[in-house]
């Protein structure tokens, strides 16, 4: 059978974009990251991005949910709730998520700076075209995050904030059915896939078996 050469597959003898880079899933961040990330944001005193990053790590919602989020759906008056509820406009179902401390805490520091009220994006955007931060802002702000935890940027992204929490939870409870309430799937396959925990358990196994 006749092979086709590299020149032939590729004739214009450009380099692929994704060579070398991680395609499909974007990984989450492991515990030492998110330190890592929280502790160079506070040092720089960036507030708004440490209210951002802590709150996509907490709520588990997806870019276009986390930049759209106004004040009021977590906060009333000077007071950070502790659990919020957002309609997603993926599949107009609700779904519920928890605020730590370290996030209200950080979200009460950032509305105090920017002189935010009830009504208004908890994530202003600077451009004129729209009121809140665009998802294409929020993932260019995501790769300056995990910049700065000395991670390369190419291989992660916006769904690495939204899987970071379900896949601590799901490591220490192996709670399934948990994991996909908070993550506001419809079907436990989703959760399943999304996690891409049949071969991370394949593969922790693997590890543990002597050959």
């Amino acid at each position: 059978m006749h092979q086709r050469t590299d020149d032939q597959q590729n004739p214009t003898g450009r380099r692929p974009w994704n060579e070398g880079r991680l395609i499909g899933q974007k990984p989450p961040l492991k515990l030492k990251d998110i330190w890592a990330i929280r502790l160079r944001l506070q040092l720089a005193d960036r507030l708004r991005d440490l209210a951002l990053f802590n709150l996509a790590v907490d709520s588990k919602l997806r870019g276009c949910d986390l930049v759209r989020l106004r004040v009021a759906d977590i906060a009333h008056g000077d007071s950070i709730t502790s659990r919020a509820t957002v309609i997603q406009r993926k599949t107009g179902r609700p779904v519920r998520f928890e605020l730590t401390e370290p996030t209200r805490e950080a979200v009460r520091d950032w509305l105090a700076r920017a002189h935010l009220g009830s009504g208004d994006p908890l994530f202003p955007s600077r451009s004129r075209r729209s009121s809140h931060l665009s998802t294409r802002q929020y993932a260019r702000i995501v790769k300056s995050w995990v910049a700065l935890a000395r991670l390369d940027p190419h291989d992660y992204g916006t769904h690495s904030l939204r899987r970071t929490k379900a896949t601590l939870i799901y490591r220490r409870t192996k709670n399934l059915r948990a994991v996909q309430l908070l993550l506001g799937h419809l079907k436990l396959e989703s959760t399943v896939r999304y996690l891409g925990i049949e071969v991370d358990d394949a593969l922790e196994i693997a590890e543990q078996t002597e050959a």
